[in-house]
């Protein structure tokens, strides 16, 4: 259980840092080295995209690839594993047994009445 834990706490730093690089892109190609105009600079604009956009493919191949590790290192428990449909249909009621109550009023009885269930006066 701890490496799935780990996993997924890697997986949303991930998520994070890539949301922040999204972020500091500019549509236009311009983002973060818009801020560094001088001539003397160590990265252009071209290489701070380049990086930008490298750093973007990189972190998204690093979440599919962790995405995939921590599926597979779900925990599982230890006992022996059934599924809850078998465990249902094993325990179902046969709809045969249960007993059928009746729809219909059944006719009145057509034996004649005797003296004794006649009332006394």
């Amino acid at each position: 259980m701890g490496i799935y834990i780990f996993i997924s706490v890697l997986i949303i730093i991930a998520c994070v840092v890539q949301v922040l690089i999204v972020l500091v892109q500019n549509s236009k190609g311009g983002g973060l080295a818009a801020n560094f105009t001088s001539a003397g600079q160590s990265m252009g604009i071209r290489k701070t995209a380049d990086f930008l956009e490298k750093s973007t493919w990189t972190l998204a191949g690093a979440i599919i690839i962790l995405c995939v590790v921590a599926t597979a290192s779900i925990p599982r428990s230890t006992g022996a594993a059934q599924s809850r449909i078998s465990t249902q249909i094993e325990n179902a009621v046969d709809p045969n047994a249960i007993p059928t109550l009746p729809t219909a009023i059944p006719p009145a009885s057509t034996t004649p009445s005797t003296e004794s269930d006649q009332p006394q006066n």
